[in-house]
């Protein structure tokens, strides 16, 4: 049966100061909000002050009048703050070249409820998944992109992402490098995912270089997109150990693997709005325990 308490979340972004936390959950109760998860960090570096809580609206208050009413404290405090619905699953738009296995991975955590989105579009500019997109009635997009055409083909794009009511874009293995424009319009709602050996193996065939340079640990990186190619504040990362006795097919495989659970598990972070943009960092508050299992399923 479905929860008919509201369940709620707030993120709150602000300089460092006394009575912060005092002032959020002194306003959450006197809301009849339950406080059922809190995270907060103080970046002593920056000063800057970081808060994620989940919570119950057990009196009834919809999201609209929590953030009216919360409006004098965010002043105060001269705080970006966001409150959400958690039991809303956010849209996404995939971007995704000849390389399926992240695409095929958020499909399918998306179809089983272990990731909590809505994917609303594929983009691709190759039809190679065309027919196991459309077949899960989702829309597909085949945008071929070329030096001459990049300006309009990118224009494409974007109107799909904005007719579509996207939150996110991921980018499942999308081998084309995103315009200065884009990544700036899109600027914390872009996602990419790549190899960890970065800048180690440029170019074609990295797995087939580390295993030529007996790599030991290969991995991934997940990252948010900006202009400065693959520079971006990183969200998630993880590593696999190989040994001399794999083969080259071996740490593809394996690679691929990574790659899929990091995308996942920054996407999972993104959604559920634990990550927070600390210059060129990242504020990532670990899952908590109702979506521990989902997150790290793989």
């Amino acid at each position: 049966m479905t929860d008919p308490i509201p369940q709620y979340a707030l993120r709150v972004q602000c300089q460092s100061t006394r009575g912060i936390v005092a002032a959020i959950s002194g306003f959450l109760a006197d809301q009849s909000c339950n406080i059922t998860d809190s995270a907060q960090f103080d970046d002593i570096g920056t000063g800057n002050f970081f808060m994620r809580i989940s919570f119950r609206s057990e009196g009834g208050r919809d999201l609209a009048a929590l953030k009216a009413g919360f409006a004098p404290v965010a002043e105060k405090f001269a705080m970006q703050s966001d409150f959400f619905d958690e039991t809303v699953k956010r849209k996404v738009v995939i971007m995704v070249s000849r390389f399926g296995h992240c695409l095929n991975d958020l499909l399918y955590r998306s179809r089983i409820g272990a990731l909590p989105v809505e994917i609303v579009a594929v983009i691709s500019n190759h039809m190679d998944y065309q027919k196991v997109v459309v077949n899960q009635d989702i829309p597909y997009f085949c945008i071929k992109v070329t030096p001459q055409n990049k300006a309009q083909a990118e224009a494409e794009q974007m109107r799909i992402v904005q007719d579509a009511g996207a939150e996110l874009i991921v980018l499942a293995r999308y081998m084309q490098v995103l315009s200065d424009e884009m990544c700036q319009r899109f600027s914390g709602r872009i996602i990419n995912i790549h190899h960890s050996f970065l800048p180690s193996f440029k170019g074609a065939n990295p797995y087939k270089q580390a295993f030529e340079k007996g790599v030991k640990l290969i991995g991934a990186t997940s990252h948010y997109v900006t202009a400065d190619l693959d520079e971006g504040p990183i969200i998630e990362q993880d590593i696999i150990r190989v040994t001399h006795a794999q083969s080259n097919d071996d740490y593809v495989s394996l690679g691929r693997d990574v790659e899929a659970q990091v995308l996942s598990r920054a996407v999972h972070a993104h959604v559920r709005g634990r990550v927070f943009i600390n210059g060129h960092k990242t504020v990532v508050f670990p899952a908590s325990p109702g979506s521990y299992a989902s997150e790290r399923m793989g």
